[in-house]
């Protein structure tokens, strides 16, 4: 009789049953009997319902079930994401005095994203829409008047954050000073800072109730323009000390294209200046004496 080492036998015993272990349970689930068994009971009830497969606990049908659940509606489809985010739409000057009206600070010829200061309105239905834009990291604004100083205006202003980001507020002017105002009527407000530029847009309803800080649109009223640095979100004072205006009462339905000179280019546009460059060419041309 041959005798096998005692080791190796009980070696591949315990592989055997490692073995069995693992088809059993597969064994059991495709035992035709219990086939017979399901179908049986199936054909004895009369339901048509379809039988219940067995729950497969696999990592494969687990990882199915679980995207099912997360990604896709009871409808079988994927759930919808969140919509892009539509870049800034440029601001046109080619609409100006035809469509909206518009009113250039800056070197003569200037556009949206050259002027030291822009602005434009246009009407929508029963708001106005309107477009700022001036070169500074800080905030730019327009207040609306009943005279060309500073004190008792209603303004809206486009503030650059820390965070990057352009908020619309709402300030009433108390003498120089700026008060800011909880109750904003800007709506559909969008801005953005780039290349040194703060440039917004946004609505504002023609007719409001009556409110001290808030005038009707539907009304004419100076324009003031404004642009200077913000601390921390916080608007201060603004660039130049006299500040531009609108020459007459603006109104919202009569769409003009306004060009204003800056500081820089006011002064060969002067009437004395002008004078003196006549008096210089008249002098030139005639010789001395």
């Amino acid at each position: 009789m041959i005798q096998l080492p005692l080791l190796p036998l009980l070696h591949c015993l315990g592989c055997s049953a490692w073995l069995l272990l693992l088809a059993g349970p597969i064994a059991s689930s495709a035992s035709p009997a219990d086939d017979s068994a399901r179908r049986g009971d199936s054909s004895s009830s009369g339901s048509d319902e379809v039988q219940r497969q067995p729950h497969d606990s696999s990592y494969g049908t687990f990882a199915s079930e679980f995207y099912d659940l997360r990604y896709l509606s009871e409808e079988g489809y994927p759930f919808p994401t969140a919509p892009p985010v539509d870049p800034f739409a440029k601001i046109k000057v080619d609409d100006c005095g035809k469509t909206k009206g518009c009113f250039r600070y800056g070197k003569p010829g200037c556009t949206a994203e050259t002027c030291d200061y822009f602005l434009s309105y246009r009407m929508i239905g029963a708001d106005v829409e309107f477009e700022l834009s001036a070169d500074t990291d800080g905030w730019v604004a327009v207040g609306f008047s009943s005279d060309k100083k500073m004190g008792g205006d209603d303004v809206m202003a486009c503030v650059h954050d820390d965070n990057g980001r352009v908020r619309i507020q709402h300030f009433y002017n108390v003498g120089q000073w700026a008060k800011e105002i909880q109750r904003n009527p800007a709506r559909d407000e969008e801005g953005i800072f780039e290349n040194n530029r703060v440039t917004c847009r946004f609505k504002r309803p023609v007719n409001v109730p009556r409110d001290e800080t808030i005038v009707d649109l539907h009304l004419s009223w100076y324009y003031l323009f404004a642009w200077g640095p913000a601390i921390q979100g916080s608007i201060t004072r603004h660039d130049i000390d006299s500040p531009p205006t609108s020459e007459r009462v603006v109104s919202i339905y009569k769409y003009e294209d306004i060009f204003m000179p800056s500081a820089a280019y006011q002064t060969f546009s002067s009437p004395f200046c002008l004078l003196l460059i006549v008096a210089l060419t008249f002098y030139l041309l005639m010789g001395t004496p």
